[in-house]
């Protein structure tokens, strides 16, 4: 399933590449772009353990820019 989330305060491109870098790394992820311009996440996700796959995204966006609010759109 394909799901996109908006980074909220996301203020570094450097930092945008290392989300999508290692979103793109978990399993259950497919597939992961993120847009420093647009600030959005775009996922290709499998929806068994889509949840706890989310968990583990969202902790990567944190540990990677700590001051980002994510929001599904």
């Amino acid at each position: 399933m394909k799901k996109t989330y908006l980074l909220e305060d996301l203020c570094c491109a450097n930092c945008a590449a290392a989300i999508e870098r290692d979103v793109a790394k978990i399993s259950g992820v497919n597939g992961a772009s993120v847009n420093f311009l647009t600030t959005k996440m775009i996922l290709e996700v499998e929806e068994e353990n889509y949840e706890e796959t989310l968990k583990r995204i969202k902790k990567i966006v944190k540990k990677n820019e700590p001051d980002v609010t994510i929001k599904e759109i």
